[in-house]
């Protein structure tokens, strides 16, 4: 027998203990499209009822938009549901080159590189570009798709203390005769919110001679002037190598990815990229949709606007309620608990006060970071935002925990 039961006993007690300590993640029921607002399933009979959705990744709010569904039905209706093929077999249709093309229009790239999500993109770049003589230089904060990446190459790999300078030049220094480094980084850290220091990490590189690798999915379509993200915002565009982000946030909400950056990287990853060369091609569905979803980025700055004016009032708001909250500028607003039972049990409060955030604990976060973490959405109206802070201010008094210090919260629930 494959699976005795000595093995169902031991995988079970692994599970057990998980939910012990607090640390079960446990999935909730949406039986609506994604919004601002959505229907969820009660597990306790109570029927299904309506909260507000504070923990999407749907930052301008497109992924149920009238627009970006017209454009799923003309990409299904014109060009088929699959293409049952990877992309050098029969898999490349004109729509996918189209939207290579527009992709590096907007994000001021050379070239850019589909795949079925950022996973893959990220899964794809370092061993492609990298052997052993070369190094790979990451923060130590870097996203688990990155981290995976990193772990196929027979590159070298070293960290530095997140978002610190100092340590990243020291690193730099003692690889200064490597053959090849790249600096890798997020543009915004998912986990966080906060802004990496591309200016700093660029001029770094140029020092050393370092390409630079940017993880964009937590700010494409909306952070930097026109929306194209850190790099815009930093005013580095020019001087990213290799850029990474995903078109399942604000980029319409389903799947999808790309690598976008210098033109002989990008061709590399066509001919030694293993998740494009062995995964079958992007959807024609969601290629017309992203199509799409970039003639609105051009053409409707409004979403943006309203992004940033619920991010500026949550984050003050939230803040002067008396919660710890991790600041920065993203729509990514960590309030911070630091207990994972504290975040679970929190979590489930605000989900009976129609309040929808997820309390992420370890091996999400490190050991002793559990958090609440809201995101924003341009779909979000001041009345969901003051409903939303009312039903933390509430649970919140509930766990005796506003006004409290990280230090006070600590020592009140551990870590």
């Amino acid at each position: 027998m494959a699976f005795p039961d000595s093995l169902r006993a031991a995988y079970g007690e692994t599970l057990r203990s998980i939910e012990q300590a607090g640390l079960l993640k446990r999935e909730r029921l949406i039986k609506v499209p994604q919004d601002a607002q959505i229907l969820v399933e009660f597990p306790t009979g109570s029927g299904d009822r309506q909260v507000i959705n504070m923990c999407s990744n749907n930052y301008l709010g497109l992924s149920n938009h009238p627009a970006v569904l017209k454009a799923a039905h003309s990409g299904l209706d014109t060009r088929g549901y699959g293409m049952s093929s990877v992309r050098f077999i029969c898999g490349t249709q004109d729509i996918h080159k189209l939207l290579e093309h527009n992709l590096s229009a907007f994000l001021g790239m050379e070239d850019t590189i589909l795949f079925s999500s950022c996973f893959d993109a990220n899964a794809a770049v370092f061993e492609a570009l990298l052997d052993e003589n070369d190094v790979m230089i990451s923060d130590r904060l870097v996203h688990a798709s990155i981290v995976d990446g990193m772990r196929l190459s027979k590159a070298k790999h070293d960290t530095f203390k997140h978002s610190d300078m100092a340590h990243l030049r020291s690193k730099l220094e003692a690889y200064r005769s490597s053959q090849r480094k790249i600096i890798i980084t997020d543009g915004i850290f998912s986990m966080d919110g906060d802004l990496a220091h591309l200016d700093n990490i660029v001029d770094l590189a140029e020092e050393f001679g370092a390409m630079v690798f940017v993880d964009d999915s937590h700010a494409t379509g909306f952070i930097g002037k026109t929306g194209k993200g850190t790099h815009e915002h930093f005013n580095v565009m020019e001087k990213i190598d290799i850029l990474t982000t995903t078109f399942g946030k604000a980029l319409g909400g389903a799947s999808g990815g790309c690598v976008s950056g210098r033109k002989e990287l990008v061709d590399m990853l066509r001919q030694r990229g293993r998740p494009y060369l062995f995964s079958n091609t992007l959807s024609p569905v969601i290629t017309y949709v992203t199509l799409e979803v970039l003639r609105l980025l051009e053409t409707s700055p409004e979403r943006k606007d309203q992004l940033e004016k619920n991010t500026s009032f949550w984050r003050l708001a939230i803040t002067d309620a008396g919660f710890v909250v991790k600041e920065g500028i993203s729509p990514i607003v960590p309030i911070m608990l630091y207990n994972a039972k504290l975040a679970q049990e929190f979590s489930g409060d605000l989900y009976n006060e129609g309040v929808y955030a997820v309390g992420f604990f370890f091996p999400v976060v490190p050991q002793g970071q559990a958090r609440i973490r809201t995101q924003l959405s341009a779909g979000h109206r001041q009345s969901d935002l003051d409903r939303a802070l009312d039903a933390f201010i509430k649970v919140g008094k509930k766990h005796g925990i506003l006004g409290l210090t990280k230090d006070q919260l600590i020592e009140k629930y551990g870590m």
